[in-house]
């Protein structure tokens, strides 16, 4: 995988438009002017949870004792549902369910909202299928993770423009793109363990 297709995939699996919404309705009670603060704080704990399993990712698969094809396999089904689920919401959609009271740290927004469990699980897949690329791998995650940034950052601007009609449409078709590389991981996983045998 080029580092190109692996910070889509990174950036899909964020999905920083379809979060967009949540944020804006935790950070709705916080004071105007603490929300670039706390977003800037709960963006960089999440770049630190990211590397941390980009790095310490493979020996947690060497420790558990599982195959790059197991965790292909399994991740690509896990992105498959999510990806169903955004072409599909149901209703009443909310990832954290009650919105916390006062200002939020680490959870929700940083995780699982940003490094979630299925952006983590690709992020280790990646170190295990190539460890001789892990600043490849570093640098699709910082460039992932910036461009969300730079969206969560806009979000009430983004919003205002886009209106709600438009991130629906968008986060649609972000599912779309995440299906086809859902399938493409399948089947890559199911053809090293085929190879394997």
């Amino acid at each position: 995988m080029e580092i190109w297709s692996a910070a889509i995939l990174l950036f899909l699996i964020m999905d920083p438009l379809g979060n967009m919404p949540v944020f804006l309705s935790i950070l709705k009670a916080v004071p105007r002017e603490r929300r670039n603060k706390i977003l800037i704080r709960e963006l960089l704990i999440a770049l630190t949870i990211m590397l941390l399993f980009l790095y310490t990712g493979q020996t947690f698969l060497a420790i558990m004792n599982l195959k790059q094809e197991a965790v292909s396999i399994a991740g690509s089904i896990i992105l498959f549902i999510i990806a169903i689920r955004m072409i599909f919401p149901s209703r009443g959609r909310s990832i954290m369910g009650d919105t916390p009271d006062g200002e939020p740290m680490i959870v929700p927004l940083a995780t699982p909202l940003i490094a979630g469990p299925s952006l983590l699980a690709a992020i280790m897949l990646l170190a295990n299928q190539d460890p001789g690329r892990l600043f490849d791998w570093t640098l699709a995650v910082i460039s992932a993770w910036f461009v969300s940034a730079c969206i969560l950052m806009c979000s009430g601007k983004l919003y205002d423009l886009l209106k709600e009609r438009g991130l629906f449409a968008l986060e649609r078709l972000m599912g779309m793109i995440l299906v086809m590389l859902s399938v493409q991981m399948f089947l890559d996983g199911v053809i090293h363990y085929v190879k394997s045998v």
